[in-house]
């Protein structure tokens, strides 16, 4: 919404009155959206191009929007930065960086790899869609000299979209771990290349039945000396792809309102299920431990903390709260199985059918049991990672 916001607003800076006082606004809406998403960096290349290209007959004016958008965010964040260390919050920030680093492979070709998982990934979205929005910049640089591929090209918004696409793709390529919730802003932005793509298309027709054609053909930077039929080749690719788009949406609105009218949120009943069993069966402190803690907290409001994430490690999070429960996904993690060790064994008490994945289709809920007098195991004394006396495990350790 943030990203929206401020592209609204740079594609227009030619109509305000005070445009470079809006660019800092503009300045403003890029600390908003570093800090509801800190890969919001890569749509800076979007943002920048929709705030230039109106301007750039302007070029005094566009450098000083560009200075005035750059100050507002270097200052604005740079006071969040200073509260936020200021406040002994900056290892809580920077694990955000260290949760999403991933091991990079050893080969040298792997971000080409990588690219090419990333943009297959885009079908994630749509089948149809996405791959018509890619045929838009494809066609405009086989059509370049046609009036209705250089006017696309010389719309910011068009650019600024194309840019934004390539930022979150250059993103996960660069993270060699694309992901279907980064497609969503993909999603957006391939819409919208594809929507002004087409309407350019469907305008070359209009052009052509106009009068004085070649008049306007001089305007947008020249004559196109091609035949009248190869002109309205472009109308044709336009009609073409706006079929497509019909075809696609009634695919999908099929689809939509399936799942709308035979909902099947497995997880609600299995955390339901969960809930309801844990206040049945009181067992110390009514808090869950579990990686999916905090979707079930927020399905039954049971309190909940995280086994995995988080900037304390585990054995001092089973310290500090002292969890009653713990539940976890079809099998038990032997790291995770060494670190509860330390200071509970664990009963394994409930099965609860739940998710279609296979790894997730069974949420598998334990008792946790204090070891006696307060003992703390260490695991250089004993292996930690294997079912021990007092242990009730029927899942896999693995």
């Amino acid at each position: 919404a943030f990203t929206l916001a401020a592209l609204n607003l740079a594609v227009r800076l030619p109509r305000f009155r005070r445009p470079v006082l809006v660019s800092g606004g503009i300045g403003v809406l890029f600390t908003l959206m570093m800090l509801t998403k800190t890969t919001a960096l890569f749509l800076l290349p979007a943002i920048g191009w929709a705030l230039v290209a109106p301007l750039w007959p302007q070029r005094k004016l566009a450098m000083r929007c560009s200075v005035a958008a750059s100050g507002a965010f270097a200052a604005t964040f740079g006071l969040w930065m200073a509260l936020v260390i200021h406040e002994g919050l900056l290892r809580d920030y920077e694990y955000l960086f260290v949760v999403n680093k991933y091991a990079k492979p050893a080969e040298f070709y792997w971000p080409l790899l990588s690219l090419w998982w990333s943009l297959k990934g885009g079908l994630w979205i749509d089948r149809i869609l996405v791959p018509l929005a890619g045929l838009v910049p494809v066609s405009m640089a086989l059509a370049w000299r046609s009036c209705w591929s250089r006017r696309l090209g010389r719309d910011p918004a068009f650019g600024a979209s194309l840019l934004a696409v390539a930022g979150y793709i250059g993103f996960m390529t660069y993270q060699n771990h694309p992901q279907p919730r980064y497609y969503a802003v993909v999603a957006f932005f391939c819409s919208f290349v594809l929507t002004m793509g087409i309407e350019a298309m469907l305008s070359s027709l209009r052009v052509n039945k106009v009068a004085g054609l070649d008049k306007q053909m001089e305007a947008d930077g020249g004559a196109d000396p091609r035949a009248p039929w190869m002109r309205n080749g472009a109308a044709v690719l336009g009609f073409a792809m706006m079929g497509a788009v019909i075809v696609a949406a009634c695919l999908n609105g099929e689809w939509t309102a399936g799942l709308a009218m035979r909902p099947e949120y497995t997880l609600v009943p299995a955390a339901r299920k969960l809930t309801s069993y844990i206040d049945q069966h009181p067992n110390g402190k009514r808090l869950l431990l579990s990686i999916s803690g905090d979707e079930i907290s927020m399905i039954t409001h049971l309190p909940a903390i995280c086994d995995d994430f988080g900037t304390q490690d585990l054995a001092s999070k089973l310290r500090d709260y002292e969890p009653g429960w713990f539940a976890t996904w079809n099998e038990f993690d032997p790291g995770t199985l060494e670190d509860i060790h330390s200071r509970y064994s664990v009963e394994q008490v409930a099965t609860f059918h739940a998710l279609d994945h296979p790894d997730r289709n069974m949420l598998v809920l334990f008792k946790l049991h204090p070891l006696p007098n307060g003992q703390v195991r260490e695991p250089t004394t004993q292996n930690l990672q294997i079912a021990l006396p007092g242990d009730k495990i029927e899942i896999p350790i693995e």
